[in-house]
C-alpha cells in the first residue's frame, strides 16, 4: 500500500457569545471522515490547534484555516473546501 497522501488542517477556538467553539476542529473532523473514507486509506487527516506545540509550521501571513496537503499550502483563510481538497488528494495519487 502506498504512502497516505497528508491533510493537515490548522485552526483555533473561537470565542463567541455563547462562549468557546471549536468549530474548525468539528468541520476539520468531517473532512476527515469524508476523505478517508472516499481514498479508503490512502489519505491521512491532521488537525491542529494554532497553539499546539506539535503544529506545523505556518507562514506569517497565513489565515485560518490553514491547510497543507502533502506538505504544501493548498489554502490559507475562506471556507474549508473539501471537494477542492479531495480533489488535489487525487491528483497525488493518480486517480
Amino acid at each position: 500500500m502506498p504512502v497516505p497522501v497528508l491533510v493537515q488542517i490548522v485552526g483555533a477556538q473561537i470565542a463567541c457569545a455563547e462562549g468557546v467553539k471549536d468549530s474548525w476542529r468539528e468541520l476539520a473532523d468531517y473532512a476527515r471522515r469524508q476523505l478517508e473514507a472516499r481514498f479508503n486509506g490512502s489519505c491521512q487527516v491532521e488537525y491542529f490547534d494554532l497553539f499546539d506545540p506539535a503544529c506545523p509550521h505556518m507562514p506569517a501571513d497565513a489565515q485560518l484555516p490553514y491547510v497543507m496537503v502533502a506538505g504544501e499550502k493548498f489554502s490559507s483563510g475562506g471556507k474549508l473546501n473539501i471537494p477542492a481538497i479531495g480533489k488535489r488528494v487525487a491528483e497525488l495519487l493518480n486517480e
